[in-house]
């Protein structure tokens, strides 16, 4: 039986505050430790929709204030999940008032405000995550596992794309409740640090650091109707983004994110081509690796499809779940962060990605920015 509690609050409402507490109720259930989470706390500014949201998820009480929430006794883990302009100054606040962190991804506005993030939470020894789920998807696991292992050799290329159709309408607004990520003081960028945050978070965990970059960025509308002046106003943040450039080992890099491909709605893909094999995923099959291992007899050689489900102990996570063969889904990435945060908690071993891990991505998405602007390479700032 769990020793000890693992006291939420939660500040946010909205998709990911529903996917993390979700999370949060089931890993128990499939992940036992020594820690029992207890969803104390759910935060907002709007009483009665908090109140809505947390009856309907099981916390035990509601705040509108996040300074409140941080001060009271009773929570140990603060749950970042507010548009991005609002990261820093909760985490540094929670930081310094001792409390465990788990931040939604991207880490913050630009690498500035991450270093202060990243010098807080050292500063105060406190455990701190990024919700980076799509590294605990069991089949990007495994793709980890085999590069790790030297399945790959000598890699030349990874390339990624995250694909969405949601603002092609010009007549959508921006700002506010649910489209804050339209605009850029809310946001801080668009595809880039939305979509792309994701794909170079999963590259750097599976390929290693990103030196420079070239990139191109369109705005496809130019001005939208915001919804918290109810004046017409430029949009300043990115529809599309293409880049590529070059990781410190040497390989080629190629991304492209939109919100403009009519069709598809949230299509997450990366190749990666090795001297002895490449590897492919796609978040609409998301259980099954796709391996082409060039030490295979010449005659059956091709691609292959892994489906990742086998609970033996060969694939990631999938001890803990059903039967071979049967599926887990989007949801179950969030669920293993959160084991994985509570067995770095046991360990004394933080799992990751933690601010300063994710400060890494920060730096690359810093660096779309400015090439875009400049129409220059740019080399990605260290952390």
């Amino acid at each position: 039986m769990p020793s000890k509690e693992l006291r939420v609050g939660m500040i946010g409402y909205g998709f990911m505050g529903r996917a993390h507490s979700n999370a949060y109720k089931q890993v128990g259930q499939f992940f036992p430790s020594d820690y029992r989470v207890v969803l104390k706390a759910a935060c907002a500014r709007d009483a009665a929709k908090a109140k809505e949201f947390a009856d309907q998820w099981g916390y035990e009480s509601v705040e509108t204030d996040w300074k409140k929430l941080i001060a009271r006794p009773d929570i140990d883990a603060i749950d970042i999940c507010t548009p991005n302009n609002l990261h820093k100054e909760i985490a540094i606040t929670a930081a310094a008032a001792g409390k465990m962190i788990l931040c939604e991804k991207p880490l913050a506005m630009n690498v500035a405000e991450g270093r202060e993030m990243v010098a807080a939470v050292e500063r105060a020894k406190v455990p701190n995550m990024v919700w980076y789920n799509y590294r605990r998807i069991p089949a990007v696991t495994l793709a980890k596992k085999l590069i790790e292992e030297g399945r790959l050799g000598k890699i030349f290329h990874y390339r990624a794309k995250f694909l969405q159709d949601w603002t092609i309408n010009a007549d959508l607004p921006q700002g506010g409740q649910g489209l804050w990520r339209l605009d850029v003081a809310a946001a801080g960028s668009g595809v880039s640090g939305d979509l792309l945050a994701h794909c170079i978070d999963t590259a750097v965990w599976l390929n290693g650091s990103v030196e420079s970059i070239s990139a191109l960025t369109e705005t496809f509308v130019k001005e939208r109707k915001h919804n918290l002046t109810g004046k017409v106003e430029p949009v300043g943040i990115d529809d599309a983004c293409i880049f590529m450039g070059k990781f410190s080992n040497g390989s080629l890099a190629n991304f492209e994110s939109t919100r403009y491909a009519r069709g598809h709605k949230a299509q997450y893909t990366f190749e990666i081509n090795g001297e002895k094999a490449s590897l492919a995923w796609d978040l609409h099959d998301l259980h099954r690796l796709q391996m082409f291992d060039y030490k295979d007899e010449g005659k059956i050689r091709g691609w292959k499809s892994i489906h990742v489900t086998d609970n033996g102990g060969e694939h990631p996570y999938m001890d803990k779940w059903w039967v071979p063969g049967l599926a887990v889904g989007y949801d179950c990435s969030f669920t293993h962060q959160v084991a994985d945060f509570i067995t770095g908690l046991e360990t004394g071993t933080p799992a990751g990605p933690t601010f300063r891990d994710a400060l890494e991505t920060q730096a690359v998405l810093d660096a779309i920015l400015d090439s875009a602007k400049s129409h220059q390479w740019v080399q990605v700032a260290k952390g």
